[in-house]
C-alpha cells in the first residue's frame, strides 16, 4: 500500500492536536501555573482587606454617610464615588546623597499606587494612576473561560512577545478584553464591583493619598508580587509550549510522508489515528476528538481544594526539581 504525502493541511492538524496534548501534559510548569491560580482569590481577598481598613479609617462610614446625606440633599454636592484603585502612602527612609555624593538615609514619604481592578497595574515600582492596564492577569486567570470562546486567545500577549503591534495581536487582544468585560459587563464587572468603596473627594486618587502603617503597606507590595509571579507563571508554562512547538514544527515540515507525523506524536506520548487526520477539520480534529472534548469537560468541573499539607508537598516538590534542572 502506497504511503500517504504529508500535505500542510495534515501537518496543520498533527501540529493542532501537538498544541492541546503539550497544554494537558502535568509538568512542572503547569503544575505552578494551576498552584499559583487555585490561591488568587484569597491573596486578592486578603489584600483587599487591608485596603478596606486602611481608606475606614481615615474616611469612617459616618463620614461617607453625611457626604451622601449632603451629596443627596443640594443638587450641586458631588462628593461620593465608587473607587478601585487607592494611593496608600507612610513616612518611612529613602536613600539620598549627600554634597560629597555619599549615601545618606533621609525621612521621606514612601507612596505607591495600589489598583484592585481585574485589569489593575500590577508593577510593583509604578507610582502613577494612569500606569498602563496589566491585561495579561486576567488572561491568565480566565485562561479556561477565553480559550472556549471564538476567537479568543489567552495566550496572545506570549505568543506576541518582542514583537510590534500588528493586526492579528489586536484582533485577540480586543476579542479577549470584550469577553471579559469592565465596569459594565462580564468578569470585569464582577471583579471591579467586589472591589470597590464608596470614597469622599476628587475623582483622582492620587489627589487623595491615604496613610497607613509600614507593614499594611509592605504587604500590599507582597500582593502586587504575587499577582505578578502568577502572570510569570502563566508566561513560562506557555513559552515552554512554544518552545517546544518550534521543533516540533521544524519537525513536520522536515516530514514527507504522513506515517512519519504520527510516528514522532506517539514518540511524544500522543496517539494519533491517521484516518482521524484524513478526516476531521483542523478545528474539529482540535475541538471534538473524543478524549480532548473529554478533557476540556472534566476541566470545567468542580474540583476539590487541595489541603495545605498537599500544597506544601507540590511546592517542595517543584523546589527540589528546580534545584536539580
Amino acid at each position: 500500500m502506497s504511503r500517504l504525502r504529508l500535505n500542510q493541511e495534515y501537518r496543520n492538524k498533527i501540529a493542532n492536536r501537538m498544541r492541546v496534548h503539550l497544554e494537558q501534559e502535568d509538568t512542572i510548569e503547569k503544575q505552578n501555573y494551576d498552584n499559583l491560580k487555585a490561591d488568587q482569590i484569597d491573596i486578592n481577598d486578603n489584600a483587599w482587606n487591608i485596603a478596606h481598613n486602611i481608606v475606614r479609617r481615615h474616611y469612617t462610614e459616618d463620614d461617607v454617610a453625611k457626604a451622601q446625606y449632603l451629596q443627596n440633599k443640594f443638587e450641586n454636592v458631588s462628593t461620593i464615588a465608587k473607587d478601585s484603585c487607592f494611593h496608600f502612602h507612610y513616612l518611612g527612609m529613602k536613600e539620598d546623597r549627600d554634597y560629597d555624593n555619599n549615601v545618606v538615609m533621609k525621612e521621606d514619604t514612601i507612596e505607591s499606587h495600589f489598583d484592585f481592578r481585574l485589569n489593575g497595574s500590577i508593577d510593583v515600582d509604578s507610582n502613577s494612576s494612569y500606569s498602563r492596564d496589566d491585561n495579561g492577569y486576567g488572561y491568565a486567570l480566565f485562561r479556561d473561560e477565553l480559550k472556549a470562546q471564538d476567537n479568543c486567545n489567552p495566550d496572545i500577549l506570549i505568543e506576541q512577545e518582542g514583537k510590534d503591534s500588528n493586526p492579528h495581536k489586536t484582533k485577540y487582544t480586543d476579542n479577549n478584553n470584550k469577553y471579559l468585560g469592565n465596569d459594565d459587563s462580564g468578569y470585569g464587572k464582577q471583579w471591579n464591583e467586589k472591589y470597590q468603596l464608596d470614597l469622599i473627594g476628587r475623582d483622582y486618587c492620587r489627589d487623595r493619598s491615604i496613610a497607613c502603617t509600614e507593614q499594611e503597606y509592605m504587604m500590599l507590595i507582597q500582593w502586587k508580587q504575587a499577582k505578578g509571579q502568577f502572570v510569570m507563571a502563566h508566561h513560562k508554562w506557555i513559552k515552554s509550549i512554544l518552545d517546544q512547538m518550534k521543533e516540533i514544527k521544524v519537525g513536520l515540515k522536515g516530514y514527507k510522508y504522513l506515517d512519519e507525523a504520527l510516528e514522532l506524536a506517539t514518540e511524544l506520548g500522543l496517539n494519533i489515528d491517521e484516518a482521524e487526520i484524513i478526516r476531521t477539520n483542523s478545528t474539529g480534529l482540535t475541538i471534538y476528538n473524543p478524549k480532548n472534548l473529554a478533557d476540556r469537560i472534566k476541566g470545567m468541573k468542580n474540583k476539590r481544594e487541595k489541603t495545605r499539607e498537599e500544597k506544601i508537598a507540590e511546592r517542595l516538590l517543584y523546589e527540589k526539581n528546580q534545584a536539580v534542572n
